[in-house]
């Protein structure tokens, strides 16, 4: 994935309902409410950071029960249907990924073999399927990044 910029920040905000963007000088910063849930949601994008001997993109998410932290993330994929935003770390074989929701909530998906996202759903269970499923939508971006690696 090309660097994070402003303009990626730009295009992610109205997905999630993030009526303001702050751009600090390390990181892009979004606050998503949900007034009828009693919900906030902070979403922290830092383009490059370091992470002891190499560097990378870090999205981090705060709720008021909650600190999660994606490393390493490789690419993002926005989704206006289901207003929400998939932010993944592809590691070879596994991946990691959190989706950001437009009513502030989010979910984290850890080391799932690369497989499951173009497997057979049907023959899993529920429990497998959802994280499958969820991580599925970044199989094309996920697709594009390795043939780029390959060139």
């Amino acid at each position: 994935m090309k660097k994070f910029t402003q303009k990626d920040a730009e295009k992610i905000a109205p997905i999630i309902g993030s009526k303001k963007i702050s751009v600090l000088p390390d990181k892009f910063r979004m606050k998503i409410s949900n007034e009828e849930d009693k919900r906030e949601l902070v979403l922290e994008i830092f383009p490059e950071t370091s992470f002891g001997k190499t560097r990378g993109m870090l999205v981090v998410v705060y709720t008021g029960n909650s600190h999660l932290q994606l490393h390493n993330c490789t690419g993002y994929v926005v989704s206006e249907e289901l207003a929400e935003v998939t932010f993944v770390a592809d590691r070879g074989d596994n991946l990691s990924g959190i989706v950001v929701e437009r009513g502030a909530s989010c979910s984290l998906y850890a080391s799932l073999d690369r497989e499951l996202i173009s497997s057979d759903f049907t023959q899993l269970g529920v429990e497998v399927m959802l994280s499958g499923v969820a991580l599925s939508l970044t199989e094309e971006i996920l697709s594009s990044n390795k043939k780029n690696d390959e060139n």
